[in-house]
Formats: structure tokens, C-alpha cells, sequence
């Protein structure tokens, strides 16, 4: 049997589980259809596998099939022999944040002086657009104050690594990518808890002070320490650069799992319309983002790097703060769902764009591609 067949009957798997688990839902019976929709998510994951140009889908296919796993069982992923699963929520984005430190290096933020308009706009949008979206979906949702505040979290927090590997993918402006994610992140001290204690006040208390304290020993200081390491013993240490990647992927997992089983209850209260307005937040980041910067007449490959950085935010640190706000269960609930839709809908603009590439492109190496798992 070939491998193409072998991926043929992953999705007809995948296609048997999904319509068992559909029917026994109908039945009246979707207390028991949890084993088979987790079987369809892990079949079509695996089926992706054997396709270039599905293989993006894989990891958030994969989130997907977890997720649907702490739904249904979320008692074995809240305690274990009475420790907190919770607690490693923390010290995972600090190590996800180091491995995003040993992938970048001083020229990154030397960048915002080579393209100061690209970033001026992007950084400008990131913090305005995002955050004004946010608060607009939450004062609409009727959402609990908490999970309300969680929608503007996502909105204030700044942009991710996997916005870089989107880029590379859709033709756009790599170098300036990374430059936008560098620049956010080192204003996100600054800026995620002033425009949270503006636009979230109403909602819910806000301590500036200490979430400026929680981003910076999240973020800034594991960053820093993997700059430091790149700079210093990049190469020597070679297994890490292999593994980091890994380690972030499932490290972002295990977060939106604890999440998930937290929130479970209001998840299942609210988790159709909570989802909705979460994409509607993506997709309005992705668009606004765009025609912004081509109203500022930027050429085409930065329009879709400020695009792909509006749209896609840092979800582990929006959870992240959640936890260190006590506030798991609420307030994390808007960055769990955020993070596997927008690597969805990344993977797929960026496809759309990879088809179309602007006039004039030439190819560049992507030196950053092990930062992110989601292509692998």
C-alpha cells in the first residue's frame, strides 16, 4: 500500500467518525459522540500530513482534537495528585518567549530605522485597530464582564511569532515582519495595560502596574535572555534550535487544554457566538490592516505584512496574563479560541497570497523557520 492511499483512509476515517459522531448527537446522545469527534480531528490532522498544501492545517487540526478532548474530559487536565495544572501556564510562555529570543537578533529592532513607515503604520494599527475592535465585540457580545474583557485582551496584547512564518508564505515583507513583532512586543509592557485599564476598566478591575510587571517577566526578560544566547552560543547548542520548536507547539496546546477545561461550562454556554466574534476580530485585522496600509500607498508586499500583523496577536501571552489575573476560566477564554482560528485563517491567506505574488517579487530565504512549528 502506498502512502497516498494510506492518507485516503485517514480522511475516509476521519469522514466515518465525523458522521457517527454527528448522528449520535441527533440521537440525543452527544455525551458519548466525544471519543469519535476527537477521532475526526486526529484522522484529519494526520490525513493532512500526506498533502503540501494542507500540511499547515495539521497543528491546529491537532488543537482542535485536544480541545475537543479537555471538553469532554476536563477533570484529567485541571489537577493532578493535587497540583495545579494551571501553574505551568506561566513558566511555558516564558520558555516559549526564550525560543522566540534565540530565533531573533539585535538587527530586528535596528530594522525599525531601516523601514520606519512600515513599522510606524503596523505598530500604529496593531495598538489602535485591534484594541477599538476588541472593546467594540465585547460591548456588543452581552458577554459576563470577564469573558467580555478577554475579547479586548486579545485586542491589546501584541503581535506573535507565527505572524513571521505567515509572511514568508504569503510573499510579504519578511524582514519587516519580524521587525513589527520585535517593536510590539517591546511597547506591549507599555501599552497592553494602558489600553486595558482604558478600554477594559468597565468591565473588570485592572492592576497597570502588575501586568506591566507580568509582561515584562513573561516576555521581555525570556526574549532577552534568548538574544542573549543567540548571540553567544548560537550554533553550539544545536539539539535546542531542534527542539524548540516542538516545545513551543505543544506548549501552546497544553495552554488552550487547561483553558478550555477551566471554561469549560461557559464554553458550552457561549462558545458559538464566542468563536464567531473572535473570527470576526481576526478577519477585521487581516482587512483593515490591509487597505490602511494601502491607502498609505505602502507597495503590495508591505500591505500584506501589516495585514497578517494586525490580524494575528500573541495568544500566549493574552492567556498568560489571564492566569496571572486569576482569571483563567473568563478572561483566557477569548485567547484560546483566537489562537487556533488565527493560525487557520493565516495558513489560508497566506496560501491565497503564495498563489499571487506581487509584481516584481524575488524570492528570500526564510533564515527564521524554525520559529514556528505551524509549517512543519
Amino acid at each position: 500500500m502506498n502512502n497516498k492511499k494510506i492518507y485516503q483512509i485517514l480522511f475516509g476515517i476521519a469522514l466515518i467518525c465525523l458522521l457517527a459522531g454527528l448522528i449520535m448527537t441527533w440521537s440525543g446522545n452527544i455525551g458519548q459522540a466525544g471519543p469519535l469527534y476527537i477521532g475526526f480531528f486526529v484522522a484529519l490532522a494526520l490525513g493532512f500530513r500526506g498533502y503540501d498544501h494542507l500540511k499547515g492545517y495539521t497543528y491546529a487540526t491537532m488543537i482542535f482534537a485536544a480541545v475537543t478532548t479537555a471538553l469532554y474530559y476536563p477533570d484529567y487536565f485541571l489537577v493532578i495528585d493535587g497540583f495545579q495544572l494551571s501553574s505551568l501556564i506561566t513558566p511555558l510562555i516564558q520558555i516559549i518567549m526564550f525560543g522566540m529570543g534565540t530565533s531573533m537578533a539585535v538587527g530586528d529592532f535596528v530594522g525599525v530605522i531601516k523601514m520606519p513607515k512600515g513599522v510606524f503604520i503596523g505598530a500604529l494599527l496593531q495598538f489602535t485597530l485591534m484594541p477599538i475592535i476588541g472593546f467594540t465585540l465585547a460591548y456588543l457580545s452581552n458577554f459576563p464582564p470577564e469573558i467580555a474583557a478577554g475579547l479586548i485582551l486579545i485586542g491589546c496584547v501584541p503581535g506573535g511569532m507565527a505572524s513571521n512564518v505567515m509572511a514568508y508564505l504569503a510573499k510579504a515583507n519578511l524582514a519587516l515582519s519580524i521587525t513589527l513583532t520585535a517593536f510590539s512586543t517591546l511597547l506591549s509592557p507599555f501599552l497592553t495595560p494602558f489600553l486595558m485599564n482604558i478600554l477594559a476598566g468597565e468591565f473588570i478591575e485592572i492592576n497597570v502596574l502588575q501586568m506591566m510587571w507580568d509582561i515584562i517577566k513573561m516576555v521581555i526578560l525570556p526574549i532577552g535572555a534568548g538574544l542573549l544566547f543567540n548571540k553567544f552560543l548560537s550554533g553550539k547548542a544545536k539539539w535546542l534550535d531542534d527542539v524548540m520548536p516542538m516545545v513551543s507547539m505543544v506548549g501552546i496546546a497544553f495552554i488552550i487544554v487547561i483553558i478550555t477545561a477551566a471554561g469549560r461550562d461557559s464554553l458550552l454556554e457561549i462558545g458559538g457566538l464566542l468563536i464567531l466574534l473572535v473570527l470576526i476580530h481576526n478577519l477585521f485585522g487581516y482587512s483593515l490592516g490591509y487597505w490602511v496600509a494601502r491607502l498609505a500607498k505602502m507597495d503590495e508586499r508591505d500591505c500584506r505584512t501589516v495585514a497578517i500583523e494586525v490580524g494575528m496577536q500573541n495568544g500566549g501571552l493574552a492567556s498568560g496574563l489571564a492566569k496571572e489575573m486569576g482569571k483563567i476560566a473568563t478572561i483566557g477564554l477569548a485567547p484560546a479560541v483566537f489562537g487556533p482560528l488565527m493560525n487557520i485563517s493565516g495558513s489560508i491567506l497566506a496560501s491565497y497570497w503564495h498563489k499571487r505574488p506581487p509584481k516584481g517579487y524575488v524570492h528570500e530565504e526564510f533564515k527564521k523557520s524554525k520559529t514556528n512549528p505551524i509549517v512543519k
